[in-house]
């Protein structure tokens, strides 16, 4: 029997598989938090107190509003894009997101 017509014992793979972005929401009082998550609508729901596990700097800042968004390859780059952005002044923030939407 040729090996093409043996089945595989390879695991299946994963049809859809979660990726990791970096997000920045604008809060009620015109500050700007950056965060990661996998489900970035999920943690927007978080944020807002919709669902528990909000940020305690996003729960006094409500509503907050999701502003930019940007996908990376893992939980490591995710979070490395975070701290670059988080070191951002403002203004330099401002110019990101209006370039992205």
């Amino acid at each position: 029997m040729p090996s093409s017509t043996l089945p595989s014992k390879a695991k299946p793979t994963k049809t859809k598989q979660a990726q990791w972005s970096v997000y920045v929401l604008r809060c009620a009082d015109n500050s700007l938090y950056t965060g990661v998550a996998l489900d970035v609508h999920k943690r927007l729901d978080e944020h807002n107190g919709i669902t528990k596990n909000g940020a305690k700097y996003t729960h006094a800042r409500r509503p907050v509003k999701l502003v930019y968004q940007e996908p990376a390859d893992s939980r490591s780059d995710a979070c490395k894009r975070e701290y670059v952005i988080r070191n951002l002044n403002k203004s330099q923030k401002e110019k990101l997101i209006k370039i992205k939407i």
